[in-house]
């Protein structure tokens, strides 16, 4: 028989695996990049892509016809090998991600995973031996019985488990039988067509698995969705137009929704009763404790004039009813009738007050709210000229890191704050937020302030 006959004998005989190695592999690139390319990493399409792809490569590696097509190559043996100890790892991957394996099986995936590169490092430094070979087979049939025995030991909870199963068993008998062939120098290749019956299974399992996360993950978005809907509603509206206060705020969360908090207990001519509050944590538990502060500051009201009184009731309100979150809390009452400031705080940064270009803190502290239930808070008193500058902020500001881990600081707040004394307090505010984002390396909380400008007493 001509060189050519034989070639096209051999061609004829490898076409069916020729076309499920091509099968497998491109199927596995497609799933590995949907895996990663997904706007969630989905760790199932991106194991299950691998363990397809190297599946593929493995089969083409097998037949005569890739050994006629490379005949100049000199370590095709040693690869024809060791591709064989790379194929288990992305499986035993691929069952864990996908919760398969169970509380006792997910400890032997790093085991099996160091187990199987071992024996792949090994063929490549030593060339194939039939001891390497055979430990694999071994190795690849007592995990393959193990995962037989662990899908019937669980009850199935859903149908994507049971046709998991299922799958699993029809692979690992077609794989039982080429792992236990090698012993017998039996050679019938039957275990891809086993593997292309499980390949379809564990799409189906995980195509369902990816829409019904797609699923929940969508649903989630429209309840943050609403979520920050309503902690936007919780926030008041802009500082009317007034003779005797310019106001700004600025809140910027480091996430969908936040913990930080600011309120205007009183809105007039002459007064002006200012809270800025920060919850403990970020998401959703921080902004429901948000919820709940702006609640107990509503109910205290009456003592907005009192900033020590205000403070206690707000404590009082949120003792034993934040799940162990606290929060810090600031507020200043400002008369203008009298051209005073009264403030009180609960653990937070100290009040800021800018006069002409001096920056002074203003640190009256009591214990943070809705930790203990015997809190006491006083109030300190300051006059107030005309032209003055007040700043409420959240520790995010002065807590703000750059790329070595130095923090943003008072100082630099101070600092920042009095450079901006000449500019409009709109702008003063979009100045201070913009410093302390461009010294730190990313938001690591929310930034949020108040800054106040007191114009003059009424006439």
């Amino acid at each position: 028989m001509t060189e050519a006959a034989q070639f096209a004998a051999l061609l004829q005989h490898d076409a069916p695996y020729l076309f499920l190695g091509a099968a497998f592999l491109s199927l596995g690139i497609a799933a590995a990049a949907l895996g990663l390319l997904a706007r969630r990493f989905n760790a199932m399409l991106l194991w299950l892509g691998v363990f397809a792809a190297l599946y593929g490569v493995r089969l083409w590696f097998q037949l005569g016809t890739i050994t006629l097509l490379l005949p100049g190559f000199p370590h095709l043996a040693t690869v024809r090998q060791a591709i064989n100890y790379l194929v288990p790892i992305p499986a035993f991957f691929y069952f864990d991600s996908a919760g398969f394996l169970g509380s006792t099986g997910r400890r032997i995936v790093v085991p099996a995973a160091v187990f199987f590169s071992a024996l792949f490092a090994a063929t490549i430094v030593l060339g194939p031996l039939p001891s390497i070979n055979r430990a694999n087979g071994i190795a690849v049939i007592a995990c393959l019985v193990a995962l037989a025995i662990q899908s019937f030991e669980r009850k199935p909870d859903d149908r994507d488990f049971v046709l998991l199963r299922w799958g699993l068993c029809i692979f690992i008998a077609f794989a039982l039988f080429n792992n236990i062939r090698d012993f017998f120098g039996v050679h019938p290749r039957t275990e891809p067509i086993g593997f292309a019956c499980f390949l379809a299974i564990l799409g189906y399992v995980t195509a369902r698995r990816t829409l019904r996360r797609d699923q929940e993950f969508t649903g989630l978005q429209k309840e943050l969705d609403i979520a920050r809907n309503i902690q936007a509603s919780i926030l008041p509206a802009p500082w009317p137009p007034s003779r005797n206060f310019r106001v700004a705020t600025r809140y910027v969360p480091m996430t969908t929704i936040a913990g930080d908090f600011y309120d205007f207990l009183v809105v007039s001519e002459s007064h002006a009763g200012l809270l800025i509050a920060d919850v403990s944590g970020h998401g959703i538990p921080a902004a429901l404790i948000a919820s709940m502060v702006k609640l107990a500051a509503s109910s205290q009201k009456e003592h907005a004039d009192d900033p020590a009184s205000l403070l206690t009731g707000m404590n009082n309100a949120l003792c034993g009813n934040t799940q162990n979150q606290f929060v810090t809390a600031a507020y200043t009452y400002l008369d203008a009738s009298t051209g005073t400031l009264r403030y009180s705080a609960a653990g937070h940064p100290p009040l800021l007050l800018l006069r002409e270009s001096a920056v002074t803190p203003i640190e009256q502290n009591g214990l943070i709210l809705a930790a203990f239930d015997f809190a006491a808070y006083t109030t300190a008193q300051r006059d107030l000229a005309p032209g003055d500058r007040l700043l409420l902020y959240t520790d995010g500001l002065v807590e703000a890191t750059n790329a070595v881990g130095t923090e943003f600081g008072l100082d630099r707040l101070s600092l920042q704050f009095a450079e901006t004394r000449s500019l409009s307090p709109d702008t003063a505010a979009d100045r201070i937020i913009s410093a302390v984002q461009s010294w730190a390396q990313a938001q690591s909380d929310d930034l949020t302030l108040i800054l106040c400008e007191y114009a003059a007493a009424p006439s």
